[in-house]
């Protein structure tokens, strides 16, 4: 049975048989004694996660023309437990690990320690129905594959942070004559302004029945039925229009980006952030559509439709 909610991806047949063979051809994964048909469920799998439902042969086109292919074969041929793939990766990628641990960390021996509890969970030492679990298996190949190692470095780095904290007894302490002050700030990894800013941006430019359905799932934690019921339509439909409004909002911003100078890659890299560390304030973003919260309210319905558009 089909997920409503998931995309329909065309065939693999005409101009979209093409590109994959043209895609694997400058991929490299041959090297690495893969097959055409296993880059073909790969980008299967991006597609599922990107295009919305029922995309055309033109949309998957569009999308797979834009990704780091090659990383991404080097990144999943990793994840999969390739020799090869993983021995190029060190080659290219060992040394910039280090150097990006260190400056997140601000130090030489825990930007090392920190570098060196990645390698782990990139490689997967731990096993799940005989198959390694690596996080290289979620890397998509949007962005570049070094600025999404940047990115998962940050939050490997802030995760070991919190942890540190959690393990600290304060009876431990309290007993050693400590004197407790404010808790040290967590170290902050901030965003490109930029971002923050298109992200802002952005928001404001929803219509006031999508800024609703964002702050009543996403906010509120409604669900696709009860945000129907308000609505009026199928569940289904919610479901469908929620992804859609997820891929416009990522276009606006990225285009955003690129208005303020950034090339297409640079907006990529720029936009693989921990949403959770941007400085925006989402509800206020989406405030003009907190006064449709009532559920199942039908006046909430009323005032949706006669929001501006």
């Amino acid at each position: 049975m089909v997920d409503a909610a998931q995309p329909v991806l065309p065939a693999w047949s005409g101009q979209l048989q093409s590109m994959l063979r043209d895609l694997f051809r400058s991929s490299g994964a041959d090297g690495f004694g893969l097959e055409e048909l296993w880059l073909a469920e790969i980008l299967r799998e991006v597609g599922r996660k990107y295009l919305a439902h029922e995309a055309s042969e033109k949309d998957a086109v569009a999308l797979f023309s834009t990704l780091h292919i090659e990383e991404l074969v080097l990144a999943r041929a990793c994840a999969a437990g390739n020799e090869r793939a993983w021995e190029a990766f060190l080659v290219r990628y060992r040394e910039k690990l280090y150097g990006m641990a260190r400056h997140i960390a601000r130090e030489e021996a825990a930007g090392r320690e920190l570098a060196d509890s990645l390698y782990a969970d990139l490689f997967g030492t731990t096993m799940r129905d005989g198959q390694r679990l690596s996080k290289l298996a979620f890397y998509t190949g949007r962005g570049s594959l070094e600025g999404w190692l940047r990115t998962v470095l940050a939050q490997q780095y802030i995760a070991q942070y919190r942890s540190r904290k959690r393990l600290v007894s304060l009876d431990e302490q309290e007993e050693d004559g400590t004197q407790f002050s404010a808790s040290d700030p967590e170290p902050s990894l901030q965003p490109d302004p930029r971002l923050e800013t298109a992200v802002d941006q952005a928001l404001h430019t929803l219509a006031a029945e999508e800024r609703f359905m964002l702050a009543a799932y996403y906010l509120d934690g409604r669900t696709l039925a009860e945000i129907a019921t308000v609505l009026g339509v199928h569940a289904s439909s919610i479901s469908r229009r929620l992804d859609k409004i997820a891929a416009a909002l990522r276009k606006k911003i990225h285009g955003e980006l690129r208005h303020q100078g950034l090339d297409g890659r640079q907006a990529d890299e720029v936009m693989q952030v921990d949403v959770r560390d941007l400085q925006v304030d989402i509800r206020a973003g989406l405030a003009q559509a907190r006064q449709l919260k009532s559920f199942p309210d039908q006046k909430a319905r009323a005032q949706t439709s006669q929001g501006p558009e």
